[in-house]
């Protein structure tokens, strides 16, 4: 795992990529991607011979890290044996991912309808929730990401979402819980929960109840800032989805499979959903691959009336097989377990040390190995470090903090005025102990936007 620098074959590939690649969610021409070499477990490395941490994990997939051998293994025996074949038959390595992923949802959800990632996750829940009700509304809240096609970045609340919304998903959006900034002007987890799910509740009765298919949220919300939801919220809304008939679908595309210390972050509030997207960690992203885990009584709608959606990749044989072979990894070698026990005693008091010294951190939050850093100019008040959806030079704290993080051997994920830690879930104490140093060298320059500085 020591990188060996090619420049030259480096600056090809930088020369081909700025010439023919168009990248997403980029101003083309303002952009200078990284040109990657490789990547083994929790690190990977460029053409010039810098190694970096991925504090990332990709774009928080890669929760068994890269190139994990028996899942590169079962992918090569795999595409050996049978490469391809189209959805309607019956494969083993589609079969046998489709069981062990139903083995570990909760509740009913047995059945498992696979897409090619997250955000077709979404629209084929929302397809699913709309012709079970009859309905046509979805609500979803802010501070959420969904994903890029057309009806999940509608569901989107970040500014992301701006440019496609046209106001005719049948999208509403509402205010979720969030104590740190709260909308409800709660001075606890007690009164903000309570007043989300009084808002949430009105917000149904004056959209008309008998109008909404499905509420989707994030069980944790990842890109939008890992909120964890308060105890008893999403029992709440639970309740009010029962009450009103409404499709409870839980967006795990990002929490799910050990992200958060479990199998699935439902599990830490003994809460199920009608509907579960997942994505990213189901196969650590080796080969592209989402679904929806289905409830019994979803499932029974289309039991005799045909499902009116396909894609001609649901459950290709490479991404199931990789799936297969990742959770296999996941349950041999404790990977859950390690994301759990080292989230609570590593990655947690790491953090909260490195708030304790840092001005610029407003607040830690987080679980597993899923975590955030809220960076501020002043505590007191809570200004972000820089303005929301910043750009330019308004952006230029955020900026500053990760360069330095890359200059110390770590890359960072940095969201508005967020840094998040999310590691992989199988990375080792010392490699999270050289994470939390650089983050800590990273934030003295974070430090110097402050109010006092």
């Amino acid at each position: 795992m020591t990188p060996q620098p090619h420049p030259q074959t480096g600056a090809a590939v930088k020369a081909a990529d700025r010439a023919h690649v168009f990248h997403s969610w980029s101003a083309q021409e303002l952009i200078d991607p990284l040109a990657v070499a490789g990547a083994e477990g929790s690190y990977f490395w460029d053409y010039d011979g810098n190694r970096y941490l991925d504090l990332t994990s990709g774009l928080v997939y890669t929760n068994i890290g890269y190139q994990h051998p028996k899942v590169v293994a079962a992918i090569q025996e795999q595409a050996a044996k049978l490469t391809t074949f189209a959805p309607a038959f019956a494969i083993e390595a589609r079969s046998e991912a489709a069981r062990l992923i139903a083995e570990r949802t909760p509740g009913d959800l047995d059945k498992i309808f696979f897409t090619n990632g997250g955000a077709d996750a979404v629209e084929h829940a929302v397809r699913m929730a709309r012709l079970h009700t009859g309905r046509a509304k979805v609500l979803s809240a802010y501070r959420s990401y969904h994903g890029g096609t057309q009806q999940a970045v509608n569901l989107t609340g970040d500014p992301r979402r701006w440019a496609s919304d046209t106001a005719s998903a049948g999208v509403v959006h509402f205010w979720a819980p969030f104590l740190y900034r709260s909308r409800f002007y709660a001075e606890t987890e007690e009164q903000e929960c309570a007043r989300a799910l009084e808002h949430l509740e009105t917000t149904i009765a004056f959209e008309g109840p008998a109008t909404i298919a499905a509420i989707v949220l994030e069980t944790i919300p990842g890109t939008a800032g890992i909120m964890v939801p308060p105890p008893g919220y999403l029992a709440g809304v639970r309740a009010l989805c029962d009450k009103y008939g409404i499709v409870f679908v839980l967006d795990e595309v990002m929490a799910g499979f050990g992200r958060t210390g479990e199998w699935f972050a439902a599990d830490l509030f003994d809460v199920t959903p009608d509907l579960m997207t997942f994505a990213k960690g189901v196969n650590s992203g080796y080969v592209p691959l989402g679904g929806v885990a289905i409830s019994g009584a979803i499932a029974e709608t289309f039991g005799k009336r045909p499902y009116p959606g396909g894609l001609t990749y649901s459950g290709h044989p490479l991404a199931c097989a990789a799936a297969v072979a990742t959770i296999n990894v996941m349950a041999e070698e404790g990977v859950v377990d390690n994301a759990r026990n080292l989230g609570a005693s590593v990655v947690e008091p790491g953090l909260r040390a490195l708030a304790e010294r840092h001005p610029s951190v407003g607040e830690v939050r987080g679980t597993g190995m899923f975590w955030a850093l809220e960076l501020v100019r002043d505590r007191e008040t809570r200004e972000p470090l820089v303005p929301y959806n910043a750009a330019g030079e308004a952006n230029a704290p955020m900026l500053a903090f990760a360069g330095a993080a890359k200059k110390a051997g770590v890359w960072p994920f940095v969201n508005m005025n967020r840094t998040h830690f999310v590691p992989p879930c199988n990375a080792s104490e010392s490699e999270l102990k050289e994470g939390l140093a650089a983050l800590d060298a990273a934030l003295t320059v974070a430090d110097r936007y402050t109010k006092d500085a």
